[in-house]
């Protein structure tokens, strides 16, 4: 006699079921482990009883399109989805144009709050530029780490420190000037994910020319030819994926307000040493 099959395992009543993840990575993680600076905010003693409960499922990205929604969708009243590695693109799409947001870890994507006051017709996409890994903090997690009110402090810090960064982008984006708006972009972006080398600083993020328009609104082909001017002045050399800034931040301000001569003669000096 043939055994029935398995019946399907159940599902809560009022809950989607949770996106599967890949079965050849781990489904958990101790997020105080894989979050350094979230776990700097205890003293060793509390760190330690913090981290036994302090633990959240593994979401793995692979590079390319993603559809973040059914996870935002399971953090329900959770703090959000923890960014602990790689890079992804948020794209927003309204009226025809398409402006972009870098994150990457150590910040929080939290589900959009529903508005009543919504007029203007938007959508939301997200692309991974490198292998990404979350941490889905949802509401069980949320209840979990309660006594320990330093993870809520530092969650509500990140969140506050990427409205300061959209704020920062608002602002560069709002310059006349495209030179200077690719610039400051640059440097912004380098604060956080350049390195530092003898003639100023290398960033090794994949911007393309597509996406640095979307950074700060303007067209492929008008970033193409301002990039190639700034190359020519000495002031960003390199292609996408690996840009160099030479100089500093104060320089390429003068140098493009053109209160300064170019940097080629001083790179040169750099170069020959």
């Amino acid at each position: 006699m043939s055994e029935r099959p398995a019946p399907p395992p159940l599902q809560r009543l009022g809950r989607p079921p949770l996106p599967r993840a890949p079965d050849a990575v781990p489904p958990f993680a101790y997020v105080l482990d894989a979050d350094e600076d979230l776990a700097e905010e205890f003293e060793p003693r509390a760190r330690f009883a913090a981290r036994e409960v302090a633990t959240a499922r593994l979401i793995h990205v692979e590079p390319g399109d993603c559809d973040l929604a059914p996870w935002l969708a399971a953090v329900g009243h959770g703090p959000g989805l923890l960014i602990l590695e790689g890079l992804i693109a948020i794209e927003t799409h309204l009226a025809g144009r398409t402006v972009s947001e870098l994150v990457g870890a150590g910040d929080l994507l939290q589900p959009d709050a529903p508005r009543l006051d919504e007029i203007l017709d938007r959508s939301v996409s997200w692309r991974a530029l490198w292998l990404s890994r979350m941490a889905l903090l949802n509401e069980e997690f949320a209840v979990r780490v309660r006594p320990w009110p330093q993870i809520s402090r530092a969650l509500l810090r990140r969140a506050e420190r990427r409205a300061a960064d959209l704020a920062e982008l608002r602002a560069i984006s709002s310059h006349p000037r495209l030179e200077v708006r690719l610039s400051l972009l640059l440097w912004h972006l380098a604060a956080r994910w350049g390195r530092v080398e003898r003639s100023g600083l290398r960033l090794v993020l994949p911007l393309t020319h597509r996406l640095l328009g979307q950074l700060v609104a303007a067209e492929r082909p008008s970033i193409s030819h301002a990039l190639r001017r700034l190359a020519d002045a000495g002031l960003i050399t390199g292609c996408a994926g690996d840009w160099h800034l030479r100089g500093s931040l104060d320089e390429h301000l003068d140098a493009l307000a053109e209160r300064t001569p170019s940097l080629v003669d001083s790179q040169h000096r750099l170069d020959a040493l």
